[in-house]
């Protein structure tokens, strides 16, 4: 099960690299065309676009499995386990509610727009609908394990605060120190005093 898991969040890595690439040719290729030969992609922006979208919803899944996404925990953090076990719950729970909107209205909308093409591409616009739906699918299964895992208690102290305070938290901090969708904890704010040069002395 692990291993199908860490599968589906490869793929999710996978995708997100094929939008961004994606988006760099069909834009850039664009530019390129339009300028020096007059000419241009017909799909680029709707393209981009779909490709856009669909890249920030997989890098939204990833962040919340990853916990990657930014927040304040100054005041959790201080808090007992039984405050921090409280807060956990309370931020599941809103966030699980947040996630079934957003699949409810996703799931309308793809309904709604399937039939409908996309002017340039002729693609159907429930496609730029639909990653809605795998967005509160694939969330909404995290927080419902988040949630088991609270309420049986089967969790760590480090791992109740479930945001990151900078965004410039080195990888192994968010991706290879993780294990099974939890992150061990790691000083971040340790400072090292880096050498002074040495001075030299010029001479007139």
């Amino acid at each position: 099960m692990r291993q199908l898991v860490e599968a589906y969040f490869t793929l999710i890595k996978i995708l997100m690299a094929l939008c961004m690439a994606g988006m760099v040719v069909l834009v850039f290729g664009n530019v390129v065309l339009r300028y020096a030969f007059n000419s241009g992609i017909t799909v680029s922006e709707e393209m981009s676009r779909l490709f856009f979208v669909w890249m920030c919803f997989l890098g939204a899944i990833l962040g919340l499995r990853e916990r990657a996404h930014l927040g304040v925990d100054t005041l959790v953090a201080r808090l007992p386990r039984t405050g921090k076990m409280v807060c956990a719950v309370l931020s599941c729970g809103l966030m699980l509610w947040v996630t079934w909107l957003v699949l409810q209205g996703s799931w309308t909308q793809t309904l709604i727009n399937w039939s409908a093409q996309a002017p340039a591409t002729g693609l159907s616009m429930g496609l730029l609908y639909g990653i809605g739906v795998v967005f509160g699918l694939s969330t909404g299964a995290i927080l419902l394990h988040e949630m088991y895992l609270l309420l049986t208690g089967k969790i760590s102290d480090d791992d109740l605060v479930m945001v990151s305070e900078s965004e410039d938290l080195p990888e192994a901090t968010a991706h290879g120190a993780h294990t099974g969708g939890h992150r061990t904890h790691q000083s971040t704010n340790r400072t090292e005093a880096l050498p002074l040069p040495p001075r030299t002395v010029s001479s007139r």
